[in-house]
């Protein structure tokens, strides 16, 4: 007789339990890989359909480990102990699945609160590989994908660049590299500015003028945030994030020391659609006047311009 899915709970004497709370991919990968190198058993759990709204994007992820520990998000948490469950009957059987939520599923009492409906890809895990080729390529900011072929019930790496969408019969998922903020300034602005970052879990670089060239540091992933009170001193990282292309440059200082910079770099030869890529005054509120509030302003910013780089 198979296994229903009270049954397998039963047989193992498990129930499923998130082992901490993350929708960091790079997090959950790693929380797979530990798993499989310590010689135990997973299942990776991708959100492959939206209808209508949903709480998490495409491609959003949990893993889940044969003693019922999960972690990852697929949804606002309304689905994520079921879809565990789910997870734990794949790596007991072998099979991959396919499991609707919400609109459009068999299953009644799991409605989510947009009113919705989602469909999961269960995939049982047999190699840490893929998945270390992605975290790979991230820690070396590359971006990276993983693409899931339910026909055959394979996962690989993607080295190339892609968005997140079906192709071809399986579903890529795409992988950015965590936002980098190069923090120039000497200044209790760009403290507060980077210790909020940390906590957000932003890869934080402040910037010693001693250190080096300030250019090896940024790449399309960065943020290059100029806290200095003396324009100067943050020529020099203006001029290597215009070689560098960051997807944000923000500059402290009121409209009129924009107007003094902007002088400035018309005489070192900018463009004015290079000086129009500085967001100055830095930050999304007006006239901060303490460092916490623009360290506020200025990552609010800063995650708003990396949502329109992900759109693009």
């Amino acid at each position: 007789m198979p296994h229903s899915l009270f049954n397998l709970a039963d047989d193992l004497r498990q129930t499923p339990e998130q082992a901490f709370l993350t929708d960091d991919s790079r997090e959950i990968l790693r929380f797979a890989v530990e798993t499989l190198m310590a010689g135990k058993e997973a299942a990776l759990v991708m959100l492959t359909e939206i209808r209508g709204g949903a709480a998490r994007s495409l491609g959003a992820q949990m893993v889940v480990r044969e003693d019922g520990q999960y972690c990852g998000f697929v949804s606002g948490g309304c689905v994520e102990a079921a879809a565990a469950f789910e997870a734990l009957e794949v790596i007991v059987s072998g099979q991959d699945r396919e499991v609707r939520y919400g609109q459009g599923s068999p299953w009644f009492d799991i409605v989510l609160p947009c009113g919705g409906g989602i469909t999961l890809a269960i995939h049982k895990l047999h190699s840490a590989q893929p998945l270390l080729a992605v975290l790979n390529r991230l820690a070396q900011r590359q971006p990276a994908g993983l693409r899931y072929t339910p026909q055959t019930q394979t996962l690989t790496c993607l080295s190339e660049p892609t968005l997140t969408s079906w192709h071809n019969q399986g579903i890529e998922i795409a992988f950015q590299p965590c936002v980098r903020l190069l923090i120039h300034g000497n200044s209790i602005e760009a403290q507060a500015t980077a210790e909020l970052a940390a906590a957000a879990g932003y890869d934080v670089c402040p910037f010693d003028p001693c250190s080096g060239d300030p250019g090896s540091l940024i790449d399309a992933d960065t943020a290059v945030i100029l806290l200095w009170h003396d324009l100067h001193r943050e020529l020099p990282v203006l001029q290597a994030a215009r070689d560098a292309n960051p997807f944000y440059i923000g500059a402290l200082g009121s409209q009129r020391t924009h107007s003094q910079r902007r002088q400035k770099l018309i005489e070192l030869g900018w463009r004015d659609d290079e000086i129009a890529r500085i967001k100055a005054p830095i930050g999304i509120f007006p006239k901060t006047r303490d460092a916490r509030t623009l360290a506020l302003s200025v990552l609010a910013d800063v995650a708003a311009a990396r949502l329109r780089q992900d759109e693009c």
